[in-house]
């Protein structure tokens, strides 16, 4: 069974962009190289450096999550990402 990942990376000018993935190394891979398949928001901001990660059974509770996200500022994404790095995952 797939697991799909709701990830967030940090972009060169130092903002957040938040998306979903099977493949999440393959996905960040393509956001840094790739001017097809990135997406347009990061094709401009390289590199792009994963620093969040959340597991999901199916595709419609990551793409939940993922517009939950969408929906925090960037201080709370933040905390996100700092409890993650605090929690040892």
């Amino acid at each position: 069974m797939d697991t799909w990942n709701v990830y967030m990376v940090r972009c060169s000018d130092g903002s957040l962009y938040t998306g979903i993935a099977l493949d999440v190394g393959r996905r960040v891979a393509e956001h840094n190289t790739n001017d097809v398949l990135a997406a347009r928001y990061t094709r401009c901001r390289r590199p792009v450096m994963l620093v969040y990660q959340e597991k999901y059974d199916t595709r419609s509770a990551a793409g939940k999550r993922e517009y939950e996200i969408k929906q925090m500022g960037k201080k709370e994404k933040l905390m996100l990402i700092k409890a993650e790095l605090t929690s040892g995952k």
